[in-house]
């Protein structure tokens, strides 16, 4: 492997077609290309369009932008790697750049993204006026008319930058109300692509991810770090994607313009009309897209049977503050004509012995719906339903509250009419106002298609509908055995509402048989319990800890002459040099990580300060020590990545030699948006320094980082997993060091003095099979300095992974 000064990004600037840059990535896209086609739903995998570039959007003045012949180029590449499916963009913003029929270079389809809430997240119940987007629809006409709308990537959340607000804050900032508002938003332009980034963000492991981020990746996703689903957002998304997957007439239902009044009783309300052959959509929400007010209305709307206003039995409908609702009319159930409903529909599906249609409603609203031809139903469930039959219709009103309703139309079409839930409900709820929680306990589950394509193509797929607890996972068939996997995390009721085989004889749930029955409207049900595990977990201060020094780095008696010579004197980066030789730590091939560099030098006797600027990301940290005594450290923010430090030093004698340590956390290299910029090679390291008393080139210098740096040892977890930490570079980290003969420690009462202190300990962890047990380790009660800067730095291994980066913002790390 080259060296990174070698290597073609530090001579070439990226993104542009210069022969450099493509000869450069062609091995990669290679690599990569082959991988994905095998994956393509050609070859019975799941892809079904390919991006071959990111964002591609913003440039400098002085490159051809946006440059057809490079992209052009990168198709290319992917062909001939094999990707045969269509091409699709995502420009940053809809600019409408290589959009089809544009010229060379055009994709197959144009796409864009949209983050309109922003990623500050510091005041999370906060809507800025003018954020919802309005215009997407008609921006689409005039740029790819011809193809799917498609957003490619939508706000799901936010990254919070190292010293942010915090994931907890962009959780509220954009929850279950901004996907209700801001997503059926989208849905009104009529996308039909649809991709939220992020559904689930996770953990960036080891010294992964970029400056702007911390070891936490949550995002703020629908789905929580811990891989857990407590989340209200996660089940309003839920509601949402089963809607959409059974109402196909929204594909080709025709956006119109948003109006406020229209439809409805009150300016106060704004609806979009999507228009369809048959079906009718109205998105409707306040005007003041961030209202907080409850606003009551009519929707007055055509349909088969004609103009209707509804509700039709009295009263009115009711639009919490910061919410949105999809009415329909003439919506297909199957064999059924659902004439309109002001509820939400969850789903609906027809099987063998009947049709199940689920609606919901916030609590205390009031709703209504109308199916034609249909004149009798039987209450199965439930009290305090409102009904008449008016010209070859059936109506039928409700107020929604704590009681589930269930109602047979006719002999085989049965509906669920949800709302709040009145027991505990193992969801973290926004306090809105707006109850949806029983329906959340309802899972649409496919059972396995056919090889190759299995479900992937599939529009209509053999399903069941379950009410259960926490999560559903999966669900099979055997003759006349069904099997349910998922997870709980209390003892609940299951019900099978429908899709269960014909004369069904188990009903199994992660394997084990319940005890079932059926109830008087033929819904098989059972009861899964729950035994919660017996977790123990090792108290960490009671632990046999040891400990060595792992800054030893900064003893005078150190033998430094393995170490890499810092002799470099011109340097590929575009930063250029202000040092006699590079301090770049890339130059040398460490690109991850603590950096060390070690300046030798003897002593005039005339020194007195020492200026260094260093640059490290944002978040960074340095500290500089002459011999064994600290000079000063800089503990970093979230916005500075480079800092400029004058330190004064202690009277030297002349002809004294004398070591100058710099311990540097890189925080790795920052990304590169905007083409023909090279903010990716922004170098790590020392940028530039001053002795006071001494020249610059009587300073001999020496540089590590990781083991073997880009040569890296530890094939196993990866170059970036480890820096250039004493005990990384031995190898501490890794299982079993050899710490017989180490001091005992107690980690919790830190150093005393400024250095670096690595700590183990061994445990047996034994958590019982068959349990997702999340575990995390959380620091508390720690120190800090004036600015609430944390005085020191941590990192973690476990089984030689680093699993967090310790600074300021991140105190917890999931681990398991």
């Amino acid at each position: 492997m080259q060296r990174f000064q070698e290597a073609g990004f530090q001579r070439t600037q990226a993104r542009l077609r210069t022969p450099q840059y493509i000869n450069y990535t062609e091995n990669y896209v290679e690599k990569i290309g082959a991988i994905f086609a095998k994956a393509q739903i050609t070859n019975g995998g799941p892809i079904i369009l390919f991006q071959p570039e990111n964002e591609y959007s913003q440039a400098t003045a002085d490159v051809t932008f946006p440059d057809r012949t490079y992209f052009e180029t990168v198709e290319n590449q992917y062909r001939t790697a094999g990707i045969v499916v269509p091409f699709i963009s995502n420009d940053a913003s809809p600019l409408g750049y290589l959009a089809p029929g544009t010229g060379n270079g055009s994709v197959d389809i144009y796409g864009h993204d949209a983050y309109p809430l922003g990623f500050n997240c510091a005041n999370p119940y906060t809507w800025p006026d003018g954020a919802l987007p309005t215009t997407f629809h008609k921006l689409h006409l005039q740029q790819s008319p011809s193809t799917p709308y498609s957003l490619v990537e939508f706000q799901g959340g936010s990254f919070d930058p190292w010293g942010g607000s915090s994931f907890a804050k962009c959780t509220t900032l954009l929850n279950e109300q901004f996907e209700r508002v801001f997503y059926k938003n989208d849905y009104s332009f009529g996308v039909t692509i649809f991709n939220i980034y992020m559904t689930y963000g996770g953990t960036n492991w080891g010294n992964l991810g970029h400056p702007g981020g911390y070891t936490s990746y949550d995002y703020g996703a629908v789905i929580a770090e811990d891989r857990t689903v407590s989340r209200e957002k996660y089940s309003e998304a839920k509601l949402q994607a089963n809607f959409l997957r059974v109402s196909p007439a929204y594909l080709t239902a025709t956006p119109g313009n948003i109006s406020n009044g229209k439809f409805v009783s009150t300016t106060e309300i704004a609806t979009t009309q999507l228009r369809g052959n048959e079906t009718n959509f109205y998105v409707v929400r306040h005007a003041a897209y961030n209202s907080l007010n409850t606003t009551t209305y009519t929707l007055s709307v055509p349909t088969s049977a004609g103009n209707v206003t509804i509700p039709q039995i009295g009263s009115v409908l009711t639009l919490n503050g910061r919410d949105s609702k999809i009415h329909v009319t003439d919506y297909n159930i199957g064999a059924f004509s659902l004439l309109y409903c002001s509820a939400e529909i969850f789903t609906w599906k027809q099987f063998y012995d009947k049709t199940v249609l689920i609606l919901y409603g916030g609590a205390n609203e009031n709703h209504e719906f109308a199916f034609s031809g249909l004149e009798n139903f039987t209450v199965l469930e439930g009290t305090g339903l409102r009904s008449r039959v008016q010209h070859d219709a059936i109506i039928i009103n409700w107020t929604v509250d704590e009681a589930r309703r269930v109602i047979r139309i006719g002999s085989n079409l049965d509906v669920y009419l949800l709302g709040k839930l009145a027991s505990a409900c193992d969801i973290d709820l926004t306090d809105d106002g707006i109850d949806r929680r029983e329906c959340y306990n309802y899972w649409v589950l496919d059972l396995p298609g056919q090889s190759p394509h299995d479900n992937y193509t599939a529009s209509n797929p053999s399903s069941i509908i379950a009410r259960a607890g926490y999560l559903l996972r999966t669900v099979s068939i055997v003759g006349t055995s069904l099997s349910v996997s998922g997870d709980l995390n209390e003892t609940t009721a299951i019900e099978i509402i429908g899709g269960a085989p014909e004369n069904c004889s188990a009903l199994l749930f992660d394997g084990e048989e319940l005890a079932i029955s059926t109830n008087a409207y033929g819904v098989l049900t059972g009861k899964i319990v729950y035994n919660a595990p017996q977790v123990s977990l090792p108290d960490l201060t009671d632990l046999e800890w040891k400990q060595i020094d792992s800054l030893p780095e900064i003893g005078s008696e150190y033998d430094d002459s393995a170490w890499p010579n810092a002799d470099i004197k011109t340097t590929r980066n575009p930063r250029g040099l202000r040092t006699p030789t590079s301090l770049y730590g890339s130059d040398y091939g460490f690109n991850a990580g603590n950096l060390l560099f070690r300046g030798h030098f003897n002593a005039t006797g005339e020194e007195s300060e020492f200026h260094v600027r260093t640059q490290g990301g944002a978040g960074y940290g340095a500290s500089v020590f002459l011999d064994r005594a600290l000079l000063g450290s800089w503990a970093g923010n979230g916005t500075g990545f480079e800092y400029n430090q004058t330190l004064t030093l202690p009277a030297l004698r002349r002809g004294q030699p004398a070591v100058l340590t710099i311990l540097l956390d890189n925080m790795g290299l920052d990304e590169n948006g905007r083409v023909g910029t090279d903010q990716m090679k922004n170098p790590r390291g020392i940028l530039n320094y001053t002795l006071v008393g001494l020249e610059q080139s009587a300073i001999s210098w020496k540089v590590t980082g990781n083991l073997g740096g880009e040569d890296y040892r530890d094939r196993t977890r990866g170059p970036l997993n480890e820096g250039g930490l004493y005990a990384e570079r031995q190898g501490y980290h890794l299982p079993d060091p050899p710490s017989t003969n180490w001091k005992s420690a107690e980690p919790t009462k830190g150093i005393s003095t400024a250095g670096v202190t690595f700590y183990t300990t061994t445990f047996n962890l034994s958590l019982p099979s068959g349990y997702d047990i999340p575990l995390s380790f959380v620091f508390t009660n720690s120190s800090s300095n004036t600015t609430g800067v944390s005085n020191f730095r941590s990192q973690i291994y476990v089984n030689g992974y680093q699993f967090g980066k310790y600074g300021k913002t991140d105190k917890r790390f999931i681990t398991w």
